[in-house]
């Protein structure tokens, strides 16, 4: 019988540990940590009989682990979330290309590596969060906008050293240029209610106690508090706005979680039929849905909250420059004395 198993400790560290699930066998690497998953992985290995196995772990941790383990590494596929983090896994070296026709039709051509070593199966839009009784819209149509004087005291933001702020940033310096992000940098600090901290759900809190007019987070946080089963969770979402910026120009800005072949797998083959399942309409629900996320293949629907929103533009530049542009985003973070 075909299940999904747990990849265990010992047996990842094991020389012969991809012998040991050859053939019949997929060996997942995942920094994604949601229930939803397992569904799309038992829904591959009810389509093909390859049993899924997963080792999980956050997204450095699991970088290291396969370069520790070498070439004696299980490890058939990678899963993590943000372009930075699977561009610092393609920079250790830890992705192999993969050239694949059902991958090249299905996912648009910005949302994956443009030579084939890592794909974005999802989409994660970071959007603008505003308290409508203090501030008029148009006063934060565009990311631009969150640096203007007139907010000074009122944003609320994550901390420099999360990931998602520094792609934010990182997409900054594609389209203004390392002066004009560095400018825009200072501004945000310059605007900040409070220092930074807390996660996404904490800045949108923090518009609605009043802490501040104005956050920035990913929209999937948003939809996980209008959710949620807390009273005081959804009565803070309700006190919101989402805004999706810059839809007169580049569009917003958006993220993927992704994944990527290993470099030497054991089961490349089977490895190969896992990222192509995952471009499917099947996979592609299962994959966004669970997360409240965007599906990377446009044609796939959406769950009834980011239905509610309508459609939107979406910045189209190739998100790999997210990754690219992450070592400059972090040096001009520090410039800034963004925390």
């Amino acid at each position: 019988m075909h299940t999904t198993s747990r990849l265990a400790l010992a047996i990842a560290l094991a020389g012969s540990a991809g012998l040991a699930y050859a053939d019949g066998s997929v060996n997942i690497y995942s920094a994604r940590h949601y229930d939803s998953d397992q569904a799309l992985y038992d829904a591959f290995s009810e389509e093909t009989g390859i049993e899924v196995n997963v080792l999980q772990g956050d997204s450095d941790q699991l970088i290291e682990r396969i370069k520790r383990e070498g070439e004696a590494s299980p490890a058939d596929i990678m899963i993590t979330v943000d372009a930075g983090r699977l561009w610092r896994a393609e920079q250790e070296g830890i992705f192999d290309t993969v050239d694949s026709d059902v991958l090249n039709e299905r996912l648009p051509a910005n949302m994956h590596h443009p030579e084939g070593k890592w794909f974005g199966f999802s989409q994660r839009v970071r959007t603008i969060f505003y308290n409508p009784e203090t501030i008029d819209p148009e006063q934060v149509d565009t990311y631009e906008k969150l640096a203007d004087p007139s907010l000074k005291g009122k944003v609320c933001i994550r901390s420099s050293n999360n990931i998602y702020n520094q792609s934010l940033l990182a997409s900054m310096i594609e389209h203004h240029g390392e002066e004009g992000a560095e400018q825009w940098a200072q501004g945000v600090v310059d605007n900040m209610a409070r220092d930074p901290e807390g996660g996404d759900r904490d800045q949108i809190k923090g518009v609605a106690s009043g802490e501040c007019d104005v956050a920035v987070g990913n929209h999937y946080y948003y939809v996980r508090l209008l959710t949620s089963e807390d009273d005081a969770e959804r009565e803070a979402a309700e006190k919101v706005q989402i805004l999706f910026p810059n839809q007169d120009d580049r569009g917003a800005h958006v993220n993927v979680g992704g994944a990527g072949l290993v470099k030497g797998a054991p089961n490349h083959d089977n490895a190969v039929k896992f990222l192509e399942f995952m471009a499917s309409d099947e996979a592609q629900e299962l994959f966004a849905m669970g997360n409240h996320e965007f599906p990377a293949v446009e044609s796939v629907g959406v769950d009834d909250v980011l239905a509610s929103w309508g459609d939107f533009k979406k910045d189209a530049v190739n998100v790999n420059v997210l990754g690219e542009n992450n070592p400059e985003a972090v040096r001009i973070f520090d410039r800034v004395g963004w925390r």
